[in-house]
């Protein structure tokens, strides 16, 4: 097959459309979290929320929903879920096994949270009601997991961007109530277990350290930086979903089967770094709070906006290929979970789960 020079430029196009919105992202998380700092708002909530929220496959899919590629959106839903569950997971799985112990209530989000979507995908569409029921679910879960956060000793769903905002809005705090210690660090309190080792804080992190651009920078400045952030988020997914459509239709693929593989795929590479990363620095907390939060994500939110703007099918591939891989994927995760080790075994189960759900995209 010979590849036209128009086709090499939809490639070109497409991988600078997912950069943009890759490094606009970023931009815009460490903008935010800087101001929220700032202005005084909680870096705690923000970090939840954030955590909560895949910006990147948010966008994507509601771009593509907006110019009518319904289920190039459903596809971004399903690949990086799935990149997330196989490959992140997995690789994490090999390269670095851990153990940890993870409370029973995440394990309980992570295994019940896909229920509703799966119940709306038996009908064979996912609709204008359907999308405001899974939108909704992600309310009270994000104000659980809040609450949940606030109360326990480790803090699991945590954005990695934000981790330095919440570790200053702390140490801040810390430092103000607290006596110091001899190495200038305050002393945490012995009779409370939460206190010191709930945020993990980092008590001599200089604020240079932390989004060195925007560091001494005002909360007005900083929020303006995220607007400027987010018209590129914008334009960077309109030539993302755009050069995405040339090249399915170029190459005769699904659009189904194109967001679920390509450029999920592409999308996602920085979530390797956000689950093996915290697993190498031995902070598996954060790793597990990142699959947790995306994927309770992805099917409630993420997929519910995604019907809000346009009606998404759910026959074929989806029930024949997407949700039984990404619940063989799920077992296989929780299981870990539950028993405390990810292990290699478990990776490379992941990822042949995962090169199974590329082929299957193609073969159906």
């Amino acid at each position: 097959m010979v590849v036209s020079g128009s086709v090499v430029a939809m490639v070109v196009l497409f991988l600078l459309g997912v950069a943009l919105v890759v490094w606009c992202v970023e931009v815009f998380i460490e903008a935010v979290a800087q101001s929220a700092v700032s202005l005084g708002i909680s870096g705690f909530f923000l970090a939840v929320v954030l955590a909560g929220v895949d910006l990147e496959n948010g966008v994507l899919g509601v771009t593509a929903a907006v110019v009518e590629l319904p289920d190039l959106a459903l596809g971004t839903v399903f690949g990086e879920a799935l990149f997330v569950l196989a490959v992140a997971v997995g690789v994490a799985g090999v390269l670095v096994p851990f153990r940890m112990d993870v409370p029973r209530a995440y394990l309980l989000v992570l295994v019940l949270v896909p229920l509703p979507a799966f119940a709306a995908s038996i009908g064979g569409t996912i609709g204008l009601v359907e999308g405001v029921v899974l939108v909704g679910l992600f309310v009270p879960l994000l104000a659980y997991v809040y609450w949940h956060e606030r109360r326990s000793e480790t803090t699991y769903l945590i954005a990695e961007e934000v981790e330095e905002a919440v570790d200053l809005e702390e140490a801040a705090e810390v430092t103000t109530a607290s006596p110091r210690a001899a190495n200038g660090g305050p002393i945490a309190d012995r009779d409370d277990p939460t206190e010191g080792n709930r945020w993990n804080v980092d008590l001599d992190l200089d604020v240079d350290e932390f989004v060195p651009e925007l560091a001494h920078r005002s909360g007005p400045f900083t929020l303006g930086v995220a607007v400027l952030a987010t018209v590129g988020l914008t334009v960077g997914s309109l030539i993302t979903v755009f050069s995405a459509e040339g090249i399915f239709l170029a190459f005769g693929i699904s659009e189904l089967a194109f967001g679920a593989t390509v450029l999920s795929f592409v999308a996602s590479i920085e979530e390797l770094a956000l689950t093996v990363e915290p697993v190498r620095k031995g902070r598996p907390h954060l790793a597990v709070g990142n699959v947790v939060g995306s994927t309770a994500f992805y099917v409630t939110a993420n997929v519910g906006v995604v019907a809000l703007l346009h009606p998404v099918s759910t026959d074929g591939a989806v029930m024949a290929v997407h949700w039984p891989i990404f619940a063989a994927c799920l077992l296989v995760v929780a299981v870990m979970l539950a028993r405390g080790r990810v292990t290699r075994l478990g990776g490379v189960a992941l990822l042949g789960l995962y090169a199974v759900y590329w082929i299957a995209n193609y073969a159906l």
